[in-house]
Parts: structure tokens; sequence; C-alpha cells
């Protein structure tokens, strides 16, 4: 009979990933509705000493060995594939990034397990597990039930709120063979960090938004007044991304980032599927649109249908007078 619920605990550089601290609190959930245990799956090469960080999981399996260095993708998958053989666990969460897209296609490959991918959301009935995940390019959400064999689920990046419980015990460790040679023909050579300089819009608290209605890259610069009295950044829909005003790391949507500030203010957006996708997770959505039908006016808690322009400037002098 399968058991507990597995997170795949995400290792680069030496750290672990923000997308794990996303995964971890729906691992923890899944399990206590099923009356199981939250497991971490730490695997890496001198990784042993990150286990104490996984701490809302009950328990975290921690497989340490050189094979693991470089986190080569093959020798991780063909690991995890006996482990689940195994101990037989009810599901796994991996999460759907680059650095884990590699694992988490061979996993079900080299298991011989279902496997569903865009994840959004998962949850329990009863005994069963029902997901959420997108199809065509997320313009169709399709619900599904795990059955009790082992299921791989590729979460989305930023569907769920990082949780890091400082004050939540320190989880159980148990370290765990290495079942396999560990033999690849993949040889590790370094990894090339990306060039600094840009915000990392998933990060942030408070996040302004600008579309079409924004017109020229000039009126950027009132956004991002905006951002500076609000304490935030600003990011943008595809549109803006395409004329080439922000760079594509401040894209927000299917083929951006997905985000979950407390504040996502929407200024000149319309509201395409593919966009609203990557805001689910805001804590509160205003829109400021002058069509009374944009999309995005049932996605938000407050709306105003008035040009961006004025409502900007009156919030940046408001926002100046309370600091004031």
């Amino acid at each position: 009979m399968a058991e507990n619920v597995w997170i795949l605990a995400e290792c680069l550089g030496g750290m672990l990933s923000d997308e794990t601290f996303e995964m971890l609190p729906l691992g923890r959930e899944l399990a206590q509705a099923l009356g199981e245990k939250a497991e971490a799956i730490l695997i890496g090469h001198e990784v042993a000493e990150l286990a104490p960080e996984l701490k809302l999981a009950d328990n975290v399996l921690c497989m340490d060995d050189p094979v693991f260095a470089g986190q080569p993708a093959d020798v991780i998958a063909e690991a995890v594939a006996a482990l689940i053989k195994d101990r037989n666990p009810r599901c796994l969460l991996i999460p759907m990034t680059n650095a884990s897209w590699d694992v988490l296609g061979l996993i079900p490959a080299k298991a011989g397990l279902p496997f569903i991918s865009l994840c959004s959301n998962a949850s329990v009935a009863g005994e069963t597990i029902r997901v959420q995940s997108l199809l065509f390019g997320g313009k169709i959400q399709v619900d599904s039930e795990v059955g009790e064999s082992p299921t791989i689920l590729g979460i989305q990046p930023g569907s769920h709120a990082r949780e890091r419980d400082a004050a939540a015990p320190v989880p159980q460790v148990e370290l765990v063979t290495n079942p396999i040679d560990g033999s690849t023909p993949i040889t590790f050579v370094k990894m090339l960090e990306p060039e600094a300089g840009d915000v990392d819009i998933t990060q942030h608290d408070v996040l302004i938004a600008v579309g079409r209605g924004i017109r020229s890259e000039d009126n950027l610069e009132l956004a991002q007044d905006l951002a500076d009295a609000l304490g935030g950044a600003v990011c943008s829909s595809r549109p803006v991304i395409d004329q080439g005003w922000l760079p594509l790391t401040r894209q927000v949507g299917k083929s951006g980032a997905n985000v979950t500030p407390k504040l996502y203010l929407a200024l000149g957006i319309s509201g395409a599927p593919e966009h609203v996708e990557g805001i689910k997770g805001s804590d509160l959505i205003i829109a400021v649109n002058t069509d009374p039908d944009a999309p995005i006016f049932n996605v938000a808690k407050y709306g105003i249908e008035e040009d961006l322009f004025d409502i900007t400037e009156a919030l940046i002098e408001k926002i100046h007078a309370v600091k004031v």
C-alpha cells in the first residue's frame, strides 16, 4: 500500500532552491490530510548539512554521494526511481524548473510510473489526492485523481507561497545508501551563473505591473515612481516585453514567472489567461483599466475603471503625503 508524500528537494550551488520551500507546505498539507508523513528527498554531494533547513518535512531521506556531484539528471533519476520501488510513496512532488526538468522527465520513465505535469494545486478528498493541472499552454485546466500507485507530480513554480518555518522542529534525517553505481556519459564541468543586476520579481511583496495601457517606454518611469513609493518592483505582461521596454526577467505569466506578492497592482493589463495564470497566488490583486469588460477584473479583488495615468499620479501624491 502506498504511504508517505515525498518532496524532492532541489539543490543549486550548495543551496536549497526557493521552489523547494514552495513544495514543502503543499507536501505537508497532503500528508497530514492522508494521515501520513511528509518526507523530503535530499540527493547530492555534500548536501547532508542542508537537511536541517527542511523543517516542514517530518523526515528527510538523504542520499549524499560523490556520484551526484554536479547534479547529473540521469544518475539522480535512476537513484530516485530505485528508492521509489523500495519504499513505495504515495506521490512525489518535483518542481518544474530548468534545474529539475530533466530529472522530472526521467524518473517516470525509469520507474514506470504515471506523471502529471504543470500541477497548480493538489488536495485530498477522503483518501484520494486530487490534482489541478494545465494543458495546451495553460488554456485548459484538468482535474485528475491520483491512484494508489506512486505518481510523479510536476509542480509549477510560483503556484504556492514559500514557507520557511524557523520555529518548526528540525526533521529526523535518515542517511540512505546510494543503490546505483552512478555511471553516466555526462561530465559536469561548471555552473554558469546568470549576470546580476536585475531584480527578482518573485521575491517582492509589492509588484506594479504594466501592460499595453502604459503606451510607451517613457511612461515606465511613472510606474517605477509608484513602485519606489510602495517599496516594490515593476513587472509587466508579455506585450511590454515584446516591445523591448523591459527585460524578460520582468515578465509575469505562462511564458514568464509565476508571482505571489502581497499586492499585485495591474495597470493597463487586459488579463489574458496566460497572464492571469501567473498571478493567481497573489494575496491581493488590484486592477486599473479603462475597459469595463477587461478580463483582469474577473480576478481582481478591487477594480478601477479609470485612466491608469490619473490613478498612478494620484496614488504617488497620496503615498508621499502619508509618509511626510
